[in-house]
């Protein structure tokens, strides 16, 4: 079929030259002194056509002769440029097959083809590049001096060249998480704070910046931090749910005085002071540091609102109440009380209603709702201790020693 093609083609082309060259009436006559040379006008146009094609092909061929070093040269230029190239392959090959001492040979062989090339020693990006992978296995075999220079060589680069700052984020970046896998908090913050605004907003930055503050003990800051990457979808709902709670637990924890703690509580987010757990718990370090009232002030909104609560948030509240209860007001039986009637099978509303009683005096009440709370196993064994332990005072206040010996050996024998 292309035979055929191609015959339909020549015949076309003859046809055509036939017509266009069928009538030779032209012609053009050269004169050199006193000679006359007379040519028809189709051979003159076919000798033009042959000279002008001998021409350019003779440019060409000189052409050709005279780039012909320089051709070589860019040829052995681009030889150099693919065995750097795969070299560098070989490293990442042998990199992410966990032979790292293989992979930081590759790496050193690319380096040295580039710095030997004069043609190829510019490319800041593959330098810089090479230099990283070369850093990331010395940190692997935990050679950290040749981690370090090679580290160092790949920033200056990525400041001198304008071709290699691309590189520039994911080093630091990459230093920075070598700097807390060595336990370097300081480093790796200070590593954090040089990045832009832009990279420092990103995942893994706000990931890594978590960590070192969590390892610095800076809990507020990592508590704002996580914030962050929860609003980024860093972390699942309840993932993001259980860190900012722990998080902001160890904010409160880490206060030194009933001052310090009211600062931390204030500076929490609201949506952490909303939290009953860290309620909780920041009333139980007030009581620690002899603030009762200030923890029954941060427990007090969570018992105007104890029907919207969860049981376990109900248990954690009942704790921290029973902890916080020296200077109890009357206001708060009303509460436990309602509290209680809403779930009279709830044994940690008992339990804090019992201790409320006692604590305000009422001693028979308290009595008898502390003796059914010690029988309930579902109870954690601190609190059937406490409320055995209360139960052996009433006894004492009563001048019943035989009861207050009972509850005593009761209250030793909780396990």
């Amino acid at each position: 079929m292309r035979s055929v093609i191609w015959l339909v083609l020549l015949f076309g082309v003859a046809v055509v030259a036939a017509l266009t060259l069928g009538s030779n009436d032209g012609l053009a006559s050269f004169y050199w002194n006193g000679w006359r040379l007379d040519l028809s006008l189709n051979l003159f146009l076919l000798i033009l056509v042959a000279t002008c094609f001998a021409v350019v092909t003779l440019i060409h061929t000189a052409n050709s002769l005279t780039s012909l070093p320089r051709r070589a040269r860019e040829w052995r230029v681009a030889q150099r440029d693919r065995s750097a190239q795969a070299a560098l392959r070989e490293a990442l090959a042998e990199f992410f097959g966990a032979r790292y001492g293989r992979a930081q040979k590759a790496a050193q062989k690319a380096l040295t083809i580039q710095a030997q090339t004069a043609g190829l020693n510019q490319d800041g990006a593959f330098l810089a590049l090479s230099h990283l992978l070369a850093a990331q296995s010395a940190h692997r075999l935990q050679d950290r001096r040749r981690r370090d220079e090679q580290l160092q060589q790949a920033l200056d680069l990525s400041r001198e060249q304008g071709s290699a700052r691309i590189v520039e984020d994911g080093t630091r970046l990459l230093a920075a998480e070598w700097a807390l896998d060595d336990r370097d908090a300081a480093r790796a913050l200070g590593l954090l704070a040089e990045l832009g605004p832009g990279v420092g907003r990103r995942t893994q930055a706000l990931r890594l910046k978590l960590q070192a503050q969590r390892m610095a003990g800076q809990s507020l800051e990592a508590l704002r931090t996580a914030r962050m990457l929860a609003k980024h979808q860093g972390f699942s709902k309840l993932a993001a749910q259980g860190l900012l709670r722990s998080l902001a637990i160890e904010a409160l924890e880490a206060a030194r005085d009933a001052d310090q703690l009211r600062m931390v509580w204030q500076q929490l987010d609201p949506a952490d002071r909303r939290d009953a757990f860290v309620a909780s718990r920041a009333a139980s370090v007030a009581v620690t540091f002899g603030a009762p009232e200030d923890g029954r002030g941060w427990l007090r909104p969570f018992w105007e609102q104890i029907a919207e609560l969860a049981a376990d948030e109900r248990a954690a509240l009942a704790e921290a109440l029973v902890q916080a209860l020296p200077g109890l007001g009357p206001e708060w039986l009303q509460r436990l009380e309602l509290a209680q009637q809403r779930w009279p099978r709830d044994a940690h509303l008992s339990y804090a209603l019992g201790h409320a009683l006692a604590e305000r005096q009422l001693w028979g009440k308290a009595r008898l709702i502390l003796e059914q709370v010690c029988d309930d196993r579902s109870l954690p064994l601190a609190a059937r201790r406490r409320s055995w332990l209360v139960l052996a005072q009433l006894a004492a206040n009563d001048g019943d020693m035989e009861r207050r010996a009972r509850c005593h050996e009761a209250a030793a024998m909780v396990h």
